[in-house]
């Protein structure tokens, strides 16, 4: 039975049902799927990025590589897809067609010019097509124009001048989609915000080369016996996509501008972890094109019980509650270790957790051989606790915590008091 909560959020003055939405991407390229995901229960569509008329999309095939990690078959994705295909009539047709259809959805359409020009025109035309709001694609790794994508994602001068050039064309509010092929997101996510955008959107695929073919030695895919660098997407660039959010949230200049999350979002875990980081809506690509617009059940159904637990009616009341947990390295406590706790009644006696301790660790992790059990060797004992994370049945938990040497201990008694230490 679902629980009532409200999942409706309110982002740049726009409020959606849920904070779920398909991205600019092969999952919202055209009419018939962007009206599946909103009968599906989608929160909002981005629909794929719309170019200028004189911009000619010619796409290679194939285009789509996958990277794996034992029994999974998609841990990362590797994407050389542009923007959308269809002429800019059809685009502009279909954004109409799917807000005369669907009136009371959230539709956002994605744009990506190549001069200001471009992007006054395109922010004219779909805003006339009845888009509520507008994301500016600065971030495409791919395109085979460098005046266009995350070319210009890296130069915070034409992100500002180009949110400027939408400004004027618009008032409907529009986001900045951020590049994560840059050391500091904030400096163009700043430059967009004084250029007029209201909001952020991030992050967007990785440049990357994601397997060499060791046999024909391309890269993947191979097109014609070549290949090139292009997008990686997926659950692993969770960390990443979280890194960025977080260094945004905590800058003074941008802890208050509204974030769309986006980057390896596959379950309702990932989508809490992205909220409590300060987003307000997701965005999900990768996943969708793995098991089909049918996860909206299980995202949505998961939040709810999520926000059951929590105790929380409004999803609202989550946004950003982890931010001010997430400290610079040099202000977190050292003043303690926590020793390993093993589950006598779980642990099988693999063995996995001393090999890993004593190939990889500290050598503390000791085998009894009489027992067929490990033990810790607390003089050796650094408190990684990388034990816990290899155990394959989960027998090894955080243990006693124990004050360094020449510690005080009015340390250790915080953190002994603190709900927040979580067990591996």
């Amino acid at each position: 039975m679902k629980t009532k909560k409200d999942l409706s959020i309110t982002f740049m003055g726009v409020k959606f049902p849920n904070p779920f939405c398909l991205s600019s991407s092969p999952v919202g390229n055209c009419y018939d799927m962007c009206a599946k995901a909103y009968e599906l229960g989608w929160g909002g569509v981005v629909f794929k990025t719309i170019g200028p008329k004189h911009y000619l999309i010619d796409e290679v095939s194939p285009r789509f590589d996958s990277l794996t990690k034992e029994s999974e078959p998609f841990v990362g994705f590797k994407n050389m897809e542009q923007i959308a295909e269809h002429s800019l009539e059809e685009n502009l047709a279909d954004l109409r067609r799917l807000k005369k259809n669907y009136p009371n959805q959230v539709l956002i359409a994605s744009i990506m010019g190549s001069n200001e020009e471009d992007w006054c025109e395109l922010a004219r035309l779909v805003t006339e097509a009845g888009a509520d709001m507008i994301e500016l694609n600065f971030s495409c790794p791919q395109m085979t124009s460098h005046a266009m994508g995350s070319d210009v994602g890296s130069n915070p001068e034409l992100c500002k001048k180009y949110c400027e050039a939408v400004r004027r064309s618009t008032k409907l509010p529009f986001m900045a989609k951020m590049t994560p092929n840059i050391t500091d997101m904030c400096i163009p996510a700043l430059a967009s915000i004084e250029g007029g955008a209201d909001g952020i959107a991030a992050i967007n695929t990785i440049k990357s080369i994601i397997n060499i073919d060791l046999e024909k030695k391309v890269g993947l895919p191979i097109i014609n016996g070549k290949s090139s660098i292009s997008g990686y997407s997926g659950k692993a660039v969770k960390p990443i996509a979280l890194r960025f959010i977080q260094q945004m949230k905590t800058n003074p200049k941008l802890k208050d501008v509204e974030i769309s999350g986006i980057g390896g979002i596959e379950n309702w875990e990932d989508a809490a972890e992205f909220i409590l980081l300060g987003c307000k809506t997701l965005q999900i690509t990768t996943a969708i094109m793995q098991y089909g617009y049918r996860i909206i059940e299980d995202l949505t159904d998961g939040l709810r019980h999520y926000m059951e637990k929590e105790g929380v009616d409004h999803l609202e009341d989550l946004v950003g509650l982890a931010n001010k947990n997430i400290i610079p390295a040099e202000e977190l406590d050292r003043d303690y270790k926590v020793y390993p706790e093993i589950n006598e009644d779980k642990c099988i006696g693999c063995g996995r957790c001393v090999i890993s301790c004593y190939d990889g660790a500290h050598q503390a992790m000791k085998w009894d051989e009489e027992e067929r059990r490990p033990f810790c060797d607390t003089t050796k004992c650094v408190g990684c606790l990388l034990c816990g994370l290899v155990c394959p049945v989960g027998a090894i938990n955080a243990g006693e915590r124990v004050l360094k040497e020449n510690r005080k201990p009015k340390n250790l008694k915080k953190i002994i008091l603190q709900d927040s230490f979580q067990k591996l």
